[in-house]
This record gives C-alpha cells, sequence and structure tokens, in this order.
C-alpha cells in the first residue's frame, strides 16, 4: 500500500509539474538604446501596407523606435520631409523569433487621438497557401484613436477577413488605455485562441476543422509591434494634426508554452 501511494504521489507531482506554465521567451527592454537586434527587426516604407495608411516606418532610428528606463517606445511623428507627413516604427520578430500554440503576453500603454492606430499582432513565418489572408494573421491587440478606448482582438483566414465583412472578432472598453499600462494576451492552442485584456477572457475563436481557409493556425506566427497613422480603419474619421508625436509604450513581451495561472 505504502509503494501504490508513493507512486501515486510521484505521478501526481510530476503531473503538476509538466502542467507548469514555462516562459519560452521574453523581451524585457533593459538596455536602452535600439531595440535589440537579436529579437527584432524592421518593416521598412511608405507603400501604404495594403490599408492605405500615411507613415513612413523607419528602420534603427531612434526617434520612431527606442528604449528608454526599460520601456520600449514606439513613436508616430508628423514630419514634413516625408510625402504623406509621418514616420513611425513597425517592429517585427520575423526569422528571428516564431511560435506554434503558446500565451503571447504584452504590457502596453496605448496612443491617443483621431488618426493613431496601434497594433500588437501576428503574421505567419511562412505563406505556404498563398497571399493574405490564406494563411491567417492574429491581431492581438488593435486600437483606432477616434474610438477611445475600444480596443479589438480578431483573427483573419481565407474564409473569415474583413475584405469581405466576415471576420471573427471582439472588443471590450478599456479605461484609462492611454494613461495606464494594460495586459494584451491571447493563449492559443490547438483547438482554439483565447483573446485576454487585463487576464479577461473577452474573445475565443474556435479551430472548426474545417481546413485552412478557416483555420491557418496550426503553423509558426511571429510578432508585430507597430503604430499606424491614418488608413482605411484608422483614417476613417481623417487624422489631428495637433497630436504628434504619439507614443504606444510596451512594458515587456512574454511567451509562455501555456497560459500561467496568476
Amino acid at each position: 500500500m505504502k509503494k501504490i501511494t508513493l507512486l501515486l504521489f510521484l505521478f501526481s507531482s510530476s503531473l503538476t509539474f509538466a502542467q507548469k506554465a514555462k516562459l519560452i521567451w521574453a523581451d524585457e527592454f533593459k538596455k536602452d538604446g535600439l531595440p535589440n537586434p537579436k529579437n527584432w527587426s524592421y518593416d521598412v516604407g511608405d507603400h501604404g501596407w495594403g490599408n492605405d495608411e500615411l507613415e513612413y516606418y523607419s528602420e534603427a532610428d531612434l526617434d520612431n523606435a527606442r528604449i528608454e528606463d526599460g520601456i520600449l517606445i514606439i513613436e508616430a511623428r508628423a514630419d514634413e520631409s516625408r510625402p504623406k507627413g509621418y514616420t513611425s516604427a513597425r517592429l517585427v520578430t520575423k526569422g528571428k523569433q516564431a511560435w506554434k500554440y503558446g500565451y503571447i503576453e504584452v504590457k502596453a500603454k496605448l496612443p491617443t487621438g483621431r488618426g493613431t492606430w496601434p497594433a500588437i499582432w501576428m503574421l505567419p513565418e511562412k505563406n505556404l497557401h498563398g497571399g493574405w489572408p490564406n494563411n491567417g494573421e492574429i491581431d492581438i491587440m488593435e486600437h483606432v484613436g477616434y474610438d477611445p478606448g475600444k480596443v479589438h482582438g480578431t483573427v483573419h483566414t481565407k474564409a473569415f477577413n474583413h475584405k469581405i465583412g466576415t471576420q471573427k472578432g471582439g472588443n471590450k472598453m478599456v479605461s484609462e488605455f492611454d494613461s495606464d499600462f494594460h495586459l494584451y494576451a491571447i493563449d492559443w492552442k490547438e483547438n482554439k485562441i483565447d483573446f485576454y485584456i487585463d487576464d479577461e477572457l473577452y474573445f475565443t475563436f474556435e479551430n472548426t476543422g474545417k481546413g485552412f481557409e478557416e483555420w491557418p493556425f496550426d503553423q509558426e506566427f511571429h510578432l508585430i509591434l507597430n503604430i499606424a497613422v491614418g488608413g482605411g480603419w484608422g483614417g476613417q474619421q481623417g487624422v489631428a494634426t495637433d497630436i504628434w508625436p504619439q507614443k504606444m509604450e510596451i512594458d515587456y513581451v512574454r511567451v509562455y508554452n501555456q497560459k500561467p495561472n496568476k
């Protein structure tokens, strides 16, 4: 009987250990200056990015992306030297860090003002099924400045996307979104993606099992952090001229193998 009890205890202990969430990657932004090049690259240019956006995304420019006092700052600025009048930054982990399933959490403070369009989101490492949106897109957080405090979490696939009006998503009102840090996260599993703000579940997208057209989320995705200016959604009510510069501040990015118990 003692042997059986001991075996049950050891099995239970090992199971509990196996079920614990493990931090598999993080950036805590401890070193001032440019973002760590081992973790982040830059998307660069001003071709509109498929949304008629106005900003020029710069590369390794401290005006648009820098770390100060443990905080990553992405800053959109008015700049008359640019053809469309604005600069910003779009940081990506593509080719450096990518994940298939897990709990991805970002602690962030958002910009404010009409025309701002910050996003924390994910795209696939490879185009296995053709162009966008066939391979999927996971929008962990989006906010448009003309609708202050309403934060969105959305997925896009071939069957479900905003171009054909079928996108799947949810939203939640976040008070003091621009003055306080909040936690934006997804718990991405084989059968569903749960969306959280400040540890509160507000939207679930389930795997229908009907193929990549509805669930392309069985491959590695990388992370993107950016502020767009204007565009098809962010600029629907114009762009204010007296609010710049605007910042998205990020305290940390953490990726776990599963949702941690807090």
